[in-house]
């Protein structure tokens, strides 16, 4: 899971590192090199690329390419710290959108912990004069629609190939980027083009380590790792870009990652107590 937070944390730094070459580009270009992954791992895998929930299979690709766009946009204009923790509001938005598509439930305390991660939000925005309302307002839109992509995929969950599902997210982007080269290209020079690649490895090593972490071990567990990327953000906005870190944009961050772990430890433990009891009704 270090891996898998490492890897991104790193593609993400060369996201910031082409901030001159358009969002869009660089999601066509790191959707496709993705791609290629994932057609050679179906073929081993003997699975069919196509699936058989191709509206839902689509919505998903929709949903994750916009929250995509929407990330490195904002990764590219904010501080790179900012911009991932905004985007760690994700889980929330999973569990919110979650009562509508899968009728799960929200615990009353869990709103708190809601309210407490948005607070740690406001205050980073509020205090730091290089993130306006505009990009934060984006990067809250990237969150959500992660949130509706993860409970799509769910959704599919035993119905389709892990990588049928990933493949039809990267399809989109590469159509998506495809036809937003038409209407704004910026030609990558020198070694534009070594981390247009690097950002589709790096991005694809970073779920290959992921989906390696969840299948050996609880997700709790594994969710709570991902939060060291913050680290990684913080290292590298301050020793990479040369990007100062306010002491109230921390305790920002910390309010934010709080709440986000205070909610998913909450719901693993409220889950094993049904759990158990169903057991002990049995």
């Amino acid at each position: 899971m270090f891996l898998s937070t490492l890897a991104f944390s790193l593609a993400n730094v060369l996201v910031k590192q082409v901030s001159h070459i358009p969002a869009m580009e660089v999601v066509f270009f790191r959707c496709v090199v993705a791609s290629l992954f994932c057609f050679a791992g179906l073929y081993r895998a003997g699975a069919d690329w196509k699936g058989s929930h191709r509206g839902l299979l689509i919505a998903r690709g929709v949903f994750g390419t916009t929250a995509l766009y929407f990330f490195f946009v904002t990764i590219q204009n904010i501080p790179l710290a900012s911009a991932m923790t905004i985007q760690y509001l994700s889980p929330i938005f999973t569990s919110v959108i979650a009562i509508v598509l899968l009728s799960e439930k929200v615990k009353a305390i869990q709103w708190s912990f809601y309210a407490l991660a948005f607070g740690g939000v406001l205050l980073i925005e509020q205090f730091d004069p290089r993130i306006s309302l505009f990009y934060l307002s984006i990067g809250i839109l990237s969150a959500f629609c992660s949130g509706v992509a993860y409970n799509l995929v769910r959704r599919m969950r035993e119905q389709e190939h892990p990588l049928t599902v990933v493949l039809h997210f990267q399809l989109v982007g590469v159509i998506a980027g495809g036809v937003s080269l038409f209407f704004n290209w910026t030609t990558p020079n020198g070694l534009d083009w070594l981390w247009l690649f690097l950002i589709g490895v790096l991005s694809q090593l970073g779920q290959i380590f992921l989906t390696n972490a969840l299948q050996r071990e609880r997700a709790a567990g594994v969710a709570i790792i991902n939060y060291s990327g913050l680290v990684y953000a913080i290292f590298f906005s301050v020793f990479v870009f040369g990007e100062s870190i306010f002491p109230i944009t921390l305790l920002g961050m910390l309010l934010v990652v709080s709440g986000v772990l205070l909610s998913l430890i909450y719901s693993k433990r409220e889950n094993r107590r049904l759990a158990e009891l169903d057991v002990t009704q049995a």
